[in-house]
């Protein structure tokens, strides 16, 4: 299978389990993986034979507006779900990276979802 991936994509959304964490937007890195078959993508050189990856990006870097979350883990699976029912592709792997550990340089949750 091929993949698309879209390393690091930087969002600013409500999310953390205490309310005051949720007060305002913070900085997540959300790294995606999109398993998709290129074979007709490659023949016809069309990009309506692939996904956009410029389109799941941008859906992304809206995916938060006035929403929030309390856990990382909820956040991930909703955007795998929605990926793959919006852009389509086999199998989808989100990673979240959350920067709230000051002895760590990130947290993060990684989900796999296929169809």
């Amino acid at each position: 299978m091929d993949r698309i991936v879209i390393t690091d994509l930087e969002v600013h959304f409500r999310v953390g389990v205490p309310e005051q964490e949720r007060s305002a937007p913070q900085r997540l890195l959300l790294t995606i993986e999109l398993d998709h078959d290129f074979t007709a993508a490659a023949k016809t050189d069309d990009l309506a034979a692939t996904i956009n990856y410029h389109a799941v990006a941008q859906r992304l870097l809206r995916f938060g507006d006035g929403r929030q979350w309390k856990l990382i883990e909820t956040l991930a699976v909703e955007i795998a779900e929605t990926v793959l029912r919006e852009f389509g592709g086999a199998a989808i792997a989100v990673e979240v990276k959350k920067f709230v550990l000051p002895q760590a340089a990130h947290v993060a949750v990684r989900v796999i979802r296929r169809r």
